[in-house]
């Protein structure tokens, strides 16, 4: 089965290359950066370091980044694509893992789980304010979704192709609250979601979202959620919640 690295990358000159070198070269066929008008030298260093990364004219948003990053991973063929933040926050040794579960049947999207322990997450440097939103969002989001997934906010994830096809996340925002969107999206077509644990690592270079952000990316989720309780009620439309195409299931 091909499968794609995708890194989405903003001002990443500083951890690109060791979020690199720890991605197993046996596990994937190609690493795709792709770069959303970053001003330090993220585009230079990724040409130097091999890559030919795509990139935006423009800042267009984190989750527009993502976009770029699927359409063009499923282009090339990818049976799986893995997406992995460039800021080196993320053990990218643990993508052979990530991709067996898909390729074994296992799961279709596969998470990396920052937070097997309080005390793990607080040493590897998670602010114990974002510590508490992550409890407490991951918590209502498995609840509304019946998941039962260790963390909804990670920025180490796995997708099988026929995810990437049925879930329509060209319709997701273009900003932070993208990726749960997407989860909310592949629980309510009925994909099946896991994790591993992956260490949690916070520090001076890993780029991470202020207090004010995350307080509008956590109201974002909740909104979401809401969204998707009264489009199954038939009270509302929501369009990011109808497949492109009919999930495996239907």
């Amino acid at each position: 089965m091909k499968t794609i690295a995708v890194l989405p990358a903003y001002n990443a000159e500083r951890t690109l290359e060791r979020t690199l070198q720890d991605i197993p070269r046996a596990s994937v066929s190609e690493v795709l950066l792709v770069d959303d008008a970053s001003r330090d030298g993220t585009v230079a260093l990724a040409r130097k370091l091999g890559l030919d990364p795509i990139v935006h004219e423009r800042n267009l948003g984190y989750g527009a980044n993502q976009k770029t990053c699927y359409r063009e991973a499923l282009r090339r063929g990818a049976d799986i694509v893995v997406m992995i933040h460039p800021d080196y926050q993320y053990d990218a040794r643990l993508t052979r893992h990530m991709v067996g579960l898909i390729q074994d049947g296992v799961c279709d999207v596969v998470l990396g789980n920052r937070v097997r322990t309080r005390g793990e997450a607080l040493e590897g440097g998670m602010p114990p304010y974002k510590y508490f939103f992550n409890r407490l969002l991951t918590g209502f989001e498995n609840f509304w979704t019946g998941q039962n997934l260790g963390e909804w906010h990670s920025g180490f994830r796995a997708y099988s192709r026929t995810v990437l096809e049925t879930v329509p996340w060209e319709r997701n925002s273009d900003d932070f609250v993208f990726d749960q969107q997407f989860l909310i999206q592949a629980a309510h077509l009925g994909f099946r979601l896991g994790d591993i644990p992956v260490p949690a690592r916070y520090f001076e270079e890993a780029s991470s979202i202020g207090f004010k952000r995350s307080v509008v990316y956590g109201l974002s989720a909740l909104l979401a959620l809401a969204r998707r309780d009264l489009h199954r009620l038939g009270l509302l439309r929501y369009p990011l919640l109808e497949p492109k195409i009919p999930p495996p299931s239907s």
